[in-house]
């Protein structure tokens, strides 16, 4: 017979979120453990009668001490759950036409996993081609990581298994982690992959999170839309991914700036591989300088700015808002009068209403008024519960920018 599970019980007045779908517990609603959970274990979560709301794994020194997986009665979290849960993923992804596209279209890169998304808290999968590059971001998912592995190259079908989690949830989560390959090619230096045809091919020495922000995905496609015949500005352009789709759009030109030189330099090459070197620019120039200087010379027909995540914790909200708002000023300058601003956030801690907030108060700063046109976030293969609003990380924004009406 197998072991009791240890039992994690609820306070009163806290248990509607976790009974509603919400797979996070909070350490402030856990009235006390029975059996003696260690890091890592599975865990019952009951609420004060003693009625079963699901089972997760456990992570003491977190300020979230247990992510549930699954609601089912007496169903454990071993390599046969974990198949399952994959399996279920990929079927949602195939269903969303990820990996395929037409000739010309083709997408190779796409989120296979989606943590909370897919009934797996915790864990990413991102698949580049034949790759899979996977953050492991509990000590209950470090502890099965044999088995999480045998699953996804049983599952996805791919060659290398690429570990990307960050030190710093590691430390946080109180495990050690080596980032680097797992299984497959030991010699793997670069993530290839084609998304909607344009071909990319990241060094693992700049790769961001898994490697690549694949969560822009449509917001990318829409600027391709957009982008013909206009001028186009692309801040913290990293290896210009918006600025390759506007290229190929039919941009009249594409200028693309990041501080990163490296970037700067893989940009350059994708660009030449996708034909359109002629008509895109990269630069290393910071984002605000590269406003200022758009700014004094008449402004862009169409701004991108998506600037990396300005608020880490829910306690860095107050002083993101600032800096939206700041940032916000420095991009409606930039753009034409008329023109197109795309303003983004990936900030789980600021909402949609947050970032609007801030844009129209950073138009005001600055003399302008914006009209918001269109509302995104991220892409269908980075799905989100119901029940679980802090899924909802990525937002961005269209807007056009005029002078303030008479």
């Amino acid at each position: 017979m197998s072991s009791p599970v240890p039992r994690v019980i609820l306070k009163p007045g806290h248990v509607r979120p976790v009974y509603s779908g919400h797979p996070w517990v909070f350490q402030q609603a856990i009235a006390r453990f029975e059996g003696g959970p260690q890091a890592g274990d599975e865990v019952d979560v009951v609420d004060p009668q003693g009625n079963e709301l699901g089972r997760g794994l456990f992570s003491p020194k977190s300020a979230i001490p247990v992510r549930i997986f699954t609601r089912a009665r007496d169903v454990r979290i071993d390599g046969a759950f974990f198949r399952q849960r994959l399996e279920r993923a990929l079927g949602l992804r195939r269903t969303l036409g990820l990996p395929g596209g037409g000739p010309g279209r083709e997408t190779t890169g796409y989120r296979a996993v989606h943590g909370e998304g897919d009934g797996l808290p915790g864990l990413v999968v991102d698949v580049f081609g034949e790759v899979a590059s996977v953050q492991l971001n509990t000590i209950g998912l470090k502890r099965r990581e044999g088995m999480i592995f045998d699953a996804l190259m049983t599952t996805l079908g791919v060659r290398t298994l690429l570990d990307r989690t960050s030190e710093t949830t590691a430390r946080t989560e109180g495990f050690e982690v080596t980032p680097g390959i797992v299984r497959g090619d030991a010699a793997l230096g670069a993530l290839t992959f084609r998304e909607r045809g344009i071909e990319f091919e990241i060094p693992l020495t700049i790769g961001q999170k898994t490697g690549f922000y694949l969560d822009q995905r449509p917001l990318r496609a829409r600027v391709e839309e957009l982008a013909h015949g206009r001028r186009v500005l692309d801040a913290y352009s990293f290896v210009g991914s918006f600025s390759l789709g506007a290229a190929r759009g039919g941009a009249a030109r594409v200028d693309a700036v990041d501080e990163s030189a490296t970037a700067i330099e893989v940009g350059a090459e994708l660009a030449r591989r996708a034909g359109v070197a002629d008509r895109v620019s990269f630069a290393r120039v910071d984002a605000r300088k590269a406003f200022e200087r758009a700014s004094n010379e008449g402004g862009y027909d169409l701004v991108v700015c998506d600037p990396p995540k300005l608020a880490v914790t829910q306690r860095g909200r107050d002083g993101a808002l600032g800096a939206y708002q700041r940032l916000a000023t420095s991009a409606c300058r930039a753009t034409k009068p008329g023109g197109l601003l795309v303003f983004c956030s990936c900030s789980g801690a600021v909402t949609t209403d947050d970032l609007v907030r801030a844009l129209a108060l950073g138009a005001r700063s600055a003399n302008l008024s914006a009209l918001v046109l269109e509302r995104w976030s991220q892409g269908p293969d980075h799905p989100v519960p119901a029940a679980f609003p802090e899924g909802l990380y990525l937002k961005a924004v269209i807007a056009q920018v005029t002078p303030v009406l008479a």
